[in-house]
Formats: structure tokens, sequence, C-alpha cells
């Protein structure tokens, strides 16, 4: 664990949020959820809040133990976890055909992690769509770096009213990221508005899958601790999100869940029962010492009050997405090739 890893987590915790000011935004987050007393529909009414607030607190961390894509990914045997993550990467770009000089939306960019690496892999101009003032101002630094700051940018804009004309981008994506809104059709609507007639949206989305049963309550808390430690409003169906993606207008061309032919667990990573060194972070010991570092940084002030409650809440989240995923309840990886029909 490098003193500049640390040095660089503890400064980050809190984003934009003034550090005095993160342990009451940390309350106000897990008041939102089932397991704080919350509920879904006081979630999808203040979901800019919701989701602005857990990324703020939260993506430093994800940076720290994950690295810049903030994703899973469909994994080989004899794969690490970062060779997946661009295969999935690249996967997506090859799905949507991106040639040079196409204009191309990433949907809830995060900190451009898959942009940069899909901008690299297809020679294309990427937008990346994010409401979340730290995230953006984390990503521009770091396209800065690797050189992309002329041929990719980032706009702050909630996805549900995009400040883009009709028929604007030759391609649209979404990682792991449609799912923090709170109404599905009105966010494909508008990925429906601002792409052109005829060309296609990839995307892979959080789901539940069929094994879901709404009326187990061992179901309802995995699908409850996922949401506390994702900002999430509510985890859709499969099935819901495939009736929404048509009710915006799309023509499916396929769609499937692609964690069911996954050689490797998507969750292996989160496993505490596993032991790995290209991935240590995410061990237990490395989230034992991950947990120590975080409550002596908060002890000595460097890092602000309340560190130590967002660190917790992300590993109930891991235990969650463990679970989902080992009962078969979710997927992170509901993929879609959708088309815009020609008008």
């Amino acid at each position: 664990m490098s003193r500049t890893g640390a040095l660089d987590l503890a400064s980050g915790v809190g984003g934009k949020i003034d550090k005095k000011d993160v342990q009451s935004a940390v309350e106000k987050y897990e008041k939102y959820h089932a397991s704080f007393g919350g509920d879904e529909e006081a979630r999808k009414n203040n979901y800019t809040d919701l989701v602005n607030k857990y990324y703020d607190l939260a993506t430093s961390f994800y940076e720290y133990g994950w690295g810049e894509s903030f994703h899973f990914g469909h994994r080989w045997n004899g794969e690490s976890l970062r060779e997946s993550l661009k295969r999935h990467e690249h996967f997506l770009a090859l799905q949507l055909g991106l040639k040079p000089g196409m204009k191309v939306l990433d949907v809830g960019c995060g900190i451009g992690g898959p942009l940069r690496e899909i901008a690299r892999f297809s020679l294309t101009s990427i937008t990346g769509l994010n409401n979340n003032e730290y995230q953006i101002s984390r990503g521009k630094e770091l396209n800065r770096l690797v050189g992309l700051k002329n041929s990719c940018n980032f706009v702050k804009a909630d996805f549900m009213n995009m400040p883009f004309n009709e028929n604007t981008f030759d391609a649209i994506y979404a990682i792991e990221a449609t799912c923090h809104a709170p109404d599905p059709v009105g966010c494909y609507g508008e990925i429906y508005r601002v792409l052109k007639p005829g060309q296609h949206f990839a995307a892979y989305e959080w789901c539940m899958t069929e094994s879901y049963d709404p009326k187990n309550e061992n179901h309802q808390k995995v699908k409850a601790e996922i949401e506390l430690g994702n900002g999430l409003p509510d985890i859709r169906t499969m099935a819901q999100c495939l009736d929404a993606i048509k009710q915006a207008g799309f023509e499916v061309i396929w769609e499937k869940d692609l964690a069911v032919d996954s050689p490797v667990p998507w969750y292996l990573p989160l496993d505490t029962s596993r032991f790995s060194l290209t991935s240590f972070r995410l061990t237990a010991v490395g989230r034992f010492l991950t947990r120590t570092l975080v409550r002596t940084l908060e002890g000595l002030g460097l890092a602000p009050a309340g560190s130590q409650r967002v660190s917790s809440f992300l590993e109930k989240a891991a235990e969650g997405l463990v679970e989902g995923g080992k009962k078969e309840l979710f997927t992170p990886m509901y993929f879609f090739l959708v088309r815009k029909p020609m008008e």
C-alpha cells in the first residue's frame, strides 16, 4: 500500500463536498435507503442528490481499489481483472461498429476510464456525460495526462434531460450507469432523441434476474444492500429494462445476460474467500488494511469524519453483490444492442 495511494484516497473522500460536511452527507445518503428507513419513492424523487452524494463519497474508494473503470466484466480463465475490463469495453465498441470520425456519447461516464480506452481503441471522439462535478474534474485531469483532452470531452448534465440537439450522435453507449435513472423509459427516451436515425445504442445494465423473488426476505435484503452500496433508486429486472427500451422506441437487435456464460464469475474480485496478488486491495486482507488505513487517517484528521462509514457501506455492498451473484439473483452485465429506426 503506497503512501501516495493512501494520501490520494484521504484527499479524495467527499469529492466536492466540504470536508467538514462529509459526515452529515453520509448520514443523509444512508437515510435514503431501506436499511435506514428510506423508501424507493424518496430515492426516485431525489435521485440527483442521491447519486451525486454517492459518487462524491465513493469515487476515491473506487479508484483506489478498482482503477479508472468502475464496472465488472465477462472474464475468461487465465485473464486478469484489468484485461477483462478492457475486453468488455472493446466488445462494446465492436458491437457498435465504432470507426474513426464518429461522434460518440458515453452516458454516465464516471471518471472516464472506459471513455479513454474506447477512444484509443476505436479512434473516435467521445463525449462523456456526467452529473457529478468531482468525477468530471478528475476525468479531465486523466484525459490530459494521456493526451486526449482535445479529442474527448465531458459535459455536466442529467441524463434525464440532456443538453444536446436531436440526432446529434453517431453511437451511444452506457456501462452500468443508467441503472441510476429513476425512470428507465425517460432515460432511454433521451438517448433515443439525441441518437441519429439508423444508429445504435448499446449498454450493460444492472438488473435482478428471473431468479429474484420480490417476496423472499433474503432476496430483498440482497437487493437493498446493493442499492445502499451503489447509489441506486431501485434495481429493475431484465424484463423491465427490455420493456423500457421498446417503449422508448428502439428496435432490439439482440440482448443477453453475459454473466451466464462467463467462465470466471464476475463477482470473484469481491469474494473475500479468495486471495489475489493482482487484486490485493479487494481481498479480505486488502480490505482489512484499507479499513485500518481509513480509520487511522480519519483519527489523524487527514481524512474527513465519516470516511469509515463510507468504507463500511461499500463493504456491505460488496457482500450483497457477491451473494446476489452466487445465488444468480443479480447481474451487472445484462447487455443489449438496439437501433433507432430510420425516420
